[in-house]
């Protein structure tokens, strides 16, 4: 993969996760494009853009695991600590009792064991996603006669979805939908690779205002002002849970689209920019970490402001503190907080590794 693509890709990444915490704090980073309509599918797509089929399974089942499974169990066992430790003081536990089941099989099936990485539950769905994508990546035939079985999946998962809201399917209509954008993001790689991005100029500012009238079209099934209109072009992969048998599909293609060329037009500009680089770097940490920090700004605020915490209790994991003027103060910290949260524990991550080589090479 040379430099550049490679560059374009972590800037791609660090654009998603600043995505997916302005989802969580329910405004769009880009106008007209509803975080909750594509926020996800772009993890997947740059799952498919890296995946490199030379592995066979265990040799790409331990580097998975080593590289996805390992630091969400080391995560999830940090913030069963910090849960049973705050529970006393906040009135609340926040997640499913502690049980072995909970803790090892539960990130499987859902990922919400304990609220505050309920966000991480991607991370275990990216990696069955990723497993399941290998096998049947040993199957010979065309890549797009792939992307069409994968499509016919995808609808499937949407057709289906009933089925999803039993705990021990979800995994399944999960996987079903998501290998999809694992095989167009691998197939984008093929072609950028290969020149033919640049050959066709899908970037153009043709393809870009088509995209733009598709969208707007999307929008006139948009029902999310309203509660009890449903979610419009909001789907909850999370949950299996769509309002469109076409419209999920449309919205992260278009969503995934808008991003790639944002990075493509401001790649220039922005490839220098140190601090952007190491939010692409550290988006697991940030993914991992940012409902902590929001939690931590919260509760800052109703101690300074003398209120009662028991407002924050009787809410879910994902409220926060008079919105219509903090929103963007959560952002800015939530985002730059866990960057460099996540590069302190890169570094003590390199260092320790440093230490244990010239140990064992003494």
């Amino acid at each position: 993969m040379d430099k550049i693509f490679s560059e374009k890709i972590n800037l791609l990444k660090a654009l998603a996760i600043m995505i997916v915490v302005s989802g969580h704090l329910e405004f769009s980073l880009i106008p007209m494009f509803p975080p909750y309509s594509y926020q996800v599918m772009i993890f997947f797509f740059i799952a498919g853009i890296l995946f490199n089929p030379k592995y066979n399974f265990t040799e790409y089942f331990k580097r998975r695991f080593k590289s996805l499974m390992v630091p969400y169990f080391l995560y999830a066992l940090a913030y069963m600590v910090i849960t049973l430790i705050i529970a006393p003081h906040c009135g609340k536990f926040w997640g499913m009792p502690v049980t072995f089941k909970n803790e090892l099989l539960m990130p499987f099936l859902t990922g919400h064991q304990l609220d505050l990485i309920s966000p991480l539950w991607f991370v275990p769905c990216l990696f069955i996603t990723l497993l399941v994508y290998k096998i049947f990546s040993c199957i010979r035939c065309n890549d797009f006669i792939k992307l069409g079985a994968y499509f016919i999946l995808c609808l499937c998962a949407i057709h289906f979805q009933k089925y999803a809201q039993n705990i021990n399917y979800l995994w399944i209509f999960r996987t079903m939908f998501a290998l999809f954008f694992i095989q167009l993001g691998y197939l984008y790689g093929i072609f950028y690779k290969s020149n033919s991005i640049q050959k066709f100029n899908i970037f153009s500012t043709k393809i870009l205002g088509m995209v733009l009238i598709l969208q707007s079209i999307l929008w006139l099934t948009n029902k999310d002002f309203t509660p009890q209109d449903g979610i419009g072009l909001h789907f909850l992969l999370v949950w299996g849970q769509y309002n469109n048998w076409i419209v999920p599909i449309l919205t992260s293609i278009t969503g995934i689209y808008i991003s790639l060329y944002i990075i493509e037009v401001l790649y220039e500009k922005i490839k220098d920019w140190k601090f952007l680089n190491k939010i692409g770097k550290n988006s697991y940490h940030i993914m991992a970490n940012h409902l902590l920090i929001f939690n931590i700004i919260t509760y800052l605020f109703l101690l300074i402001k003398g209120i009662s915490f028991d407002i924050k209790n009787n809410a879910d994991i994902y409220w926060f503190y008079f919105p219509l003027k903090t929103t963007y103060f959560y952002f800015i910290i939530g985002i730059i907080s866990t960057t460099y949260l996540g590069e302190a524990l890169r570094n003590t991550k390199n260092f320790i590794n440093t230490l244990l080589h010239k140990h064992l090479n003494v």
